[in-house]
């Protein structure tokens, strides 16, 4: 019983350090200015306009590279969120193995309309236990 009430405790914590680690937002700077890209990458943030409504244009990129990820050999992109603002591409979410992270970027990089790149995917380590 101790150990059923220990490994549900843990539990909660996990799951609540997850859901604050999804909590955190990527807002632009109070007074309106935008950061380069380089020190919006250093800061951990990406330089974005102010009005980051997803317009028919960032939709369309984004499928476009969703689709070329799909195509690519070997590459499973059911883990992967792909999110387009104005030609820059963000890549987030999990991938099976680090070769697929560096031929994500590539992938992305190639698609007519893309600008730049971020890349936040990371390994999937299994689910639970």
């Amino acid at each position: 019983m101790t150990f059923t009430l220990l490994r549900s405790v843990c539990a909660c914590l996990a799951l609540s350090g997850a859901v604050a680690a999804y909590a955190q937002t990527d807002t632009p700077a109070a007074d309106g200015s935008s950061m380069s890209a380089q020190a919006g990458a250093q800061a951990g943030t990406q330089a974005s306009p102010t009005n980051q409504k997803a317009t028919k244009a960032d939709r369309t990129l984004s499928r476009a590279v969703r689709r070329a990820l799909s195509k690519a050999q070997g590459f499973d992109v059911s883990g992967v969120f792909v999110r387009a603002r104005s030609g820059a591409v963000t890549l987030s979410g999990t991938v099976r193995n680090g070769d697929q992270i560096r031929q994500a970027e590539e992938v992305t990089r190639s698609v007519q309309g893309v600008t730049s790149v971020t890349n936040r995917l990371t390994l999937f380590h299994g689910g639970n236990g």
